[in-house]
Formats: C-alpha cells, sequence, structure tokens
C-alpha cells in the first residue's frame, strides 16, 4: 500500500505562524514534499463553520474540512482533543502512532 501525504492552504498558513523560524522552515520543508496539496475552497470554509458550531474550534475545523474535500482515509493529528472530538463525530482521526500500527496490522 502506497502512503500520500496531502498539503493544504491551512496547514501552510498555520506554519507561517510559527514564531520559530528553524522550525517553521523544517515544516515548510517536509509541507513542500507532499505528493497532493488541497487548496482553501468557500466549499471547506462552510463545511469548517458547520464543524465549529459542532465543538471544533475554527482553525481546526478547517483542517478537518480540508481532509474532508480531499478524501483522504486517515486525519492524522497529536492533538488529543481534536482526536477525540473527531473520533466523537465519526472522522477516521488517529494520533501518527496509532497510524502506523493501522498500516503495520493491514500488512
Amino acid at each position: 500500500q502506497q502512503i500520500q501525504t496531502i498539503n493544504s492552504s491551512v496547514l501552510n498558513y498555520e506554519n507561517e505562524k510559527n514564531p520559530f523560524p528553524i522550525i517553521q522552515a523544517n515544516i515548510k520543508k517536509y509541507l513542500n514534499q507532499a505528493q497532493n496539496f488541497q487548496p482553501l475552497t468557500e466549499s471547506i470554509r462552510q463545511r469548517a463553520k458547520q464543524l465549529e458550531s459542532e465543538g471544533i474550534q475554527a482553525i481546526d475545523a478547517l483542517h478537518v474540512a480540508s481532509f474532508e474535500a480531499s478524501k483522504s482515509d486517515f486525519f492524522i493529528t497529536c492533538d488529543k482533543r481534536l482526536l477525540n472530538r473527531c473520533k466523537s463525530l465519526g472522522i477516521p482521526a488517529l494520533n501518527p502512532i496509532q497510524f502506523i500500527e493501522e498500516l503495520d496490522n493491514e500488512n
């Protein structure tokens, strides 16, 4: 099974706000290596507003809405609060360790 990564306008925006230049540059390098890109669209904005009304914070809602628009299999995050909220909404969210375990189970 081939893994493809996806960058998004929202990830780029959030990384630009990183106050640590070295970390920002390294993250930008990894984001630029993604095989796919999900631009921010009006439908993503509208879906994010709906997700906000369901208890997800604004920037996280944009991340989740971008994920959904990309039609990816998994939403990966280290944010425990967001993981729990996504799971309660039926969004296939995993932390990086769970994702690796999922791949290992498939093989």
